[in-house]
């Protein structure tokens, strides 16, 4: 095939998800988006510790009454007696499930991050972040949202305190492998980095990128996404959405799934992001 042909059907491709996505808009189930805004939500799952019966059924609630167009999920289980984690909540929401895992994908039990989302999919890719031995994954889908196209990646960097080392060097990956798709596309990074915007390890993301949540909140030092519950008095904001510099208006970030059900139960050891945003040129 010639460039000049895949050029050609790479544009009707876009052009016909486009107008799906603009068909789509009248019976949005999202609770906003006239004004060209669209939402995403950040969650790390805590895989199925801790009652995942009774924290399954809050996630799915909480995100029901959020309608977010985008959904980033980390430590996102499946194994013999447990249905894919993200491909349950997808199911139970109505999304598509773009799931990303370092184990192989035959194997009974598999552990990484997901996409979802309610948008058509253009594309869709993955890089296994480095060492291989800390089985870190980055999951990317490029989406026709509103008329607009838009990437997000999702991702989950190393956990441990003295770690530093390690999330820079996968960080490097993450960005490594945005560069290499960059073709002007708007894009979204989002996931868990087990660092708070000010550590060493995530001064590289400045360059490109906004933080969405300190962006909006003054405080926003002072607010946590590690739930008291599991982590006591321990304040660190290293959940996060970060935006690409100049290209998206930053309407609104706020904590979700922040609270405990009737029984007790809390959706997970961390609190949900939530952001609302627009780009530049779609008012």
């Amino acid at each position: 095939m010639t460039l000049r042909i895949r050029t050609l059907v790479m544009a009707s491709i876009v052009l016909r998800s486009l107008l799906l996505a603009a068909c789509a808009t009248t019976s949005s189930r999202s609770s906003h988006g006239g004004d060209g805004s669209f939402s995403v939500v950040t969650l790390n799952l805590y895989h199925d510790r801790d009652g995942w019966p009774q924290r399954r059924a809050l996630v799915i609630e909480g995100l029901g009454a959020l309608k977010p167009d985008v959904i980033g999920l980390q430590e996102v289980l499946q194994h013999e007696t447990l249905r894919n984690q993200a491909e349950d909540i997808a199911g139970a929401l109505g999304y598509e499930c773009y799931f990303v895992s370092a184990d192989p994908p035959g194997a009974t039990r598999r552990f990484g991050n997901a996409i979802l989302t309610r948008h058509p999919v253009l594309e869709r890719s993955e890089r296994r972040l480095r060492p291989r031995d800390d089985w870190r994954t980055l999951a990317h889908l490029r989406l026709a949202i509103r008329g607009s196209i838009v990437d997000v990646y999702n991702t989950h960097l190393h956990h441990t305190a003295e770690g530093d080392v390690l999330r820079a060097r996968q960080l490097r990956d993450v960005l490594s492998h945005i560069a290499a798709r960059d073709d002007g596309t708007p894009s979204l990074l989002l996931g868990d980095f087990n660092a708070e915007v000010t550590n060493p390890e995530l001064r590289p993301l400045a360059a490109s990128y906004v933080d969405v949540f300190g962006g909006v909140h003054d405080d926003a030092d002072s607010i946590t996404t590690l739930n008291p519950h599991y982590f006591g008095n321990t304040v660190r904001r290293i959940d996060h959405v970060f935006a690409q510099r100049d290209r998206f208006e930053m309407l609104d970030a706020r904590r979700v799934l922040d609270r405990p059900g009737v029984a007790g139960a809390w959706p997970s050891d961390h609190f949900g992001l939530h952001a609302r945003l627009r780009l530049r040129h779609a008012r």
